[in-house]
């Protein structure tokens, strides 16, 4: 394997899945398009879903697990008088309704929607309980019990597009299921509900428009591919900078902390922060309480294997 050239420290590539293609599969074809075991993203989009989707390529796939503040913005179908057992139209039918409320009402629905909210999380989602899948045990005709996780939806807005369908807008926090949004508003209506089609148009501060399609990635040669790439720090731009001299920079990279009196900086323990050497960008730091006092450490480096 080798890395990916001319970028030692990787970097974000933001790709533009079409409908049919699986978070993996765009994954897998990165991985060959830039050489390099090392890609991941950062949030999954379902088979018929397109849209954002942020792949992390070469040393940035280390920062996933790292990623925490990641809202998203939808544009997504809601079909009503219907239920399936996948909350979306790629599901086996439940239940039919031509009891369909009218567009007020619709609209009113919504209230109860915006806002610090409890959702399920679907069966049909890739969650583990007790080391399954959900949709694996889903697809197996079982069912688990699943515990609500709080959600928050910023805002959420309807257009009629006829009678059965309409367009929504949702701007929501990472961990939303907009295909159980879009059954839960079903429920409420009383008419059942469910997702006909969705697309990502931004994530954690990245927006569609500055996508890529697969194809067009494809077309392009290895020096054209690499100058795609996005600074692995641009994850991380919500965080202070700390700028180290020289001297602390060598002492943080062999992983001692650097004590925040030594370098006159000031934050509360547990914030995580750039740590920002001779070069730019190096690490992600974190602040923590020792016996001398408040230091920042690396917690992770993306500049060395």
């Amino acid at each position: 394997m080798k890395e990916v050239k001319g970028s030692p420290m990787g970097g974000v590539l933001l790709i533009d899945k079409p409908a049919g293609f699986t978070s993996h599969d765009v994954v897998n074809k990165v991985r060959r398009l830039y050489s390099t075991k090392k890609v991941g993203h950062t949030g999954t989009l379902d088979p018929m879903a397109t849209g954002l989707l942020v792949v992390l390529v070469g040393r940035a796939a280390k920062a996933a697990e790292y990623l925490s503040a990641d809202d998203k913005k939808y544009l997504a179908g809601l079909l009503l008088g219907i239920t399936t057992d996948t909350e979306d139209t790629t599901g086996k039918e439940l239940t039919k309704s031509d009891a369909i409320p009218d567009e007020a009402a619709v609209l009113s629905a919504l209230d109860s929607f915006r806002g610090e909210i409890d959702q399920i999380p679907p069966m049909y989602s890739a969650l583990k309980i007790g080391g399954k899948k959900l949709c694996d045990i889903a697809r197996a005709g079982g069912e688990a019990e699943r515990q609500a996780r709080r959600i928050n939806i910023f805002s959420l807005e309807a257009e009629k597009k006829t009678e059965r369908e309409y367009f929504l807008s949702v701007h929501c926090s990472k961990g939303t299921y907009i295909r159980t949004l879009c059954a839960d508003i079903g429920e409420t209506l009383g008419c059942g509900g469910v997702m006909s089609s969705l697309r990502r148009v931004s994530a954690g501060g990245f927006s569609l428009s500055d996508s890529h399609t697969l194809e067009g990635i494809e077309a392009l040669d290895e020096k054209e591919r690499e100058a795609l790439l996005i600074p692995t720090e641009e994850l991380f731009s919500d965080l202070d900078a700390v700028k180290l001299p020289a001297f602390y920079e060598r002492l943080c990279r062999n992983g001692a902390e650097i004590y925040l009196k030594k370098i006159n900086c000031s934050f509360e323990v547990g914030k995580r922060v750039r740590l920002m050497g001779e070069k730019g960008f190096f690490a992600l730091g974190e602040v923590r309480e020792y016996p001398d006092g408040t230091a920042v450490k690396a917690i992770k480096n993306f500049d060395t294997e």
